[in-house]
């Protein structure tokens, strides 16, 4: 199928020719809104059958498109996740909190999502927890070392963090041997 030129004179208007192919260019706009218009298209189809089925409300009550369906099913998988036992040692473990933006209470609110991600001795990253806080601190670290080591660590030998103030001695009151690392990036950014 060919694209007709009039559609691309008309995507290329007003844009700099050469930012079209960059990483803030038009193919990434393209590429998002294709995928969001094929997703869209897959739920309208399933909602479409899912009435063919008739299906009762009872019975799915999470077809809804208001963006506050998370099924059941999966949140007796993630608190499985949430509670698994972890190893004993670990040679590496990232640490770091992500700003995100997420709905609480029929507001959007940004929070801190705190994330602990090992990496395995065959080189694969595991993680090993989410967290999810108002705000990054080094005191909700240490709580997250303790659930780590209640989970059954007893070592981790490098943790790679940020320069957040505390962070450091969060991690050594619960594993004292451990060396601390800061992240290249982060040791980058803030030179």
């Amino acid at each position: 199928m060919a694209i007709k030129k009039e559609l691309l004179d008309e995507l290329l208007q007003g844009r700099d020719p050469k930012l079209v192919l960059s990483s803030a260019g038009l193919l990434v706009e393209l590429k998002k809104a294709l995928a969001d218009r094929i997703l869209s298209a897959e739920m309208d189809q399933h909602l479409t059958e899912s009435k063919q089925d008739e299906v009762s409300e009872a019975q799915s009550p999470n077809n809804h498109r208001n963006g506050y369906s998370v099924t059941d099913a999966v949140l007796e998988e993630v608190g499985k996740c949430q509670n698994r036992p972890l190893d004993p040692l670990y040679a590496l473990v990232s640490l770091d909190a992500l700003r995100v933006k997420m709905r609480d209470e029929g507001t959007v609110r940004n929070k801190a999502v705190y994330l602990a991600i090992c990496v395995t001795p065959d080189g694969r990253k595991n993680v090993l927890g989410i967290w999810i806080e108002q705000t990054e601190g080094a005191k909700f670290w240490l709580r997250v070392m303790t659930v780590i080591r209640n989970r059954g660590t007893n070592d981790i030998l490098i943790a790679i963090v940020d320069g957040l103030n505390g962070f450091p001695d969060a991690i050594n009151a619960v594993f004292p041997e451990t060396q601390i690392q800061t992240c290249i990036v982060h040791m980058t950014r803030n030179s």
